[in-house]
């Protein structure tokens, strides 16, 4: 009796809508991944638009999506990765990142209706989602595709230390019309391009020479790397003020300098010919003749 329930998961077959719903991965992006043969083709073709799948694809169709999100992988290294083409480091490095990450973030919860009450504008929190930047969970885990009631949404971890900064900024007499959501795109752009470049360095050049001490090393980056940014932008913050002021010092100076554009002067509009002028009329005119005889 126990043994026939295995049995039928294993050889589960699910429709494609059934696949995204599972793995909360769009269909569109799941057909993307299989025109890019990081997934099999459909087990059984029931008609020219309808296919079954495995079920346990959904694993895997996990798996991708968190390669991608996280360190920003191409397909192609995620394809290798999974088949074991390539030795696991990457999935190694994720490992402990995470664990870092973890020990690093404070273990709290908070649900989107504790954050209205709590006076967080709705604005900002949907605005936030829409950039990635917060992530919210169900009631027990990832949302997915599952239909759950906004006001239960639940934002853990580094969502509630964004959201906290932004309530420090506000209290500190920072107003939405000086700190609007919006002008954190432009940040978020230009830390995932630092992230971006952080891991591509540390891919290729402490991961090759690693050996062993893969663990240690990326626990150790994991940390680090956050305190030289911070010292980074520190150092920074005052040449790139000054420069800003230089720039903005030398702009009226050399609108002053610029020469004023020499007003357009309207060329005389030339009489037409052959027309009589009045002068040439009194010439052309006769004294007074002598009478004929």
């Amino acid at each position: 009796m126990s043994i026939r329930p295995a049995v039928a998961a294993e050889n589960e077959l699910v429709k494609m809508s059934t696949l995204a719903r599972r793995s909360g991965v769009p269909a569109a992006t799941i057909k993307h991944y299989l025109r890019e043969g990081l997934l099999p083709q459909p087990d059984v073709r029931t008609s020219k638009n309808m296919a079954l799948y495995d079920a346990r694809l959904v694993t895997r169709v996990k798996a991708i999506k968190e390669l991608q999100r996280t360190r920003f992988l191409p397909l192609k290294v995620i394809k290798g990765v999974l088949d074991g083409i390539q030795p696991d480091t990457d999935a190694e490095t994720a490992k402990v990142i995470r664990q870092v990450l973890d020990d690093m973030t404070p273990m709290e919860a908070r649900t989107r209706r504790q954050l209205l009450d709590a006076g967080v504008p709705p604005e900002e929190l949907d605005f936030f989602r829409g950039l990635g930047l917060l992530q919210p969970e169900g009631p027990h885990g990832p949302l997915g595709n599952d239909v759950v009631d906004a006001d239960h949404e639940v934002y853990v971890g580094d969502d509630l230390q964004l959201l906290r900064v932004l309530g420090e900024a506000r209290k500190a007499g920072i107003t939405q019309e000086m700190l609007p959501p919006g002008i954190l795109e432009p940040y978020a752009r230009a830390i995932r391009e630092l992230v971006r470049t952080e891991l591509r360095l540390f891919r290729e050049g402490v991961i090759p020479l690693a050996g062993g001490n893969l663990k240690s090393l990326v626990e150790t980056a994991t940390r680090l790397s956050e305190q030289l940014v911070i010292v980074l932008r520190r150092k920074l913050l005052l040449p790139t003020l000054q420069q800003l002021a230089e720039r903005d010092a030398s702009q009226p100076a050399n609108d002053a300098a610029a020469p004023e554009p020499t007003p357009k002067t309207t060329p005389a509009t030339p009489k037409p010919k052959g027309k009589t002028t009045e002068r040439t009329r009194k010439k052309a005119a006769p004294r007074g003749g002598r009478r004929s005889r």
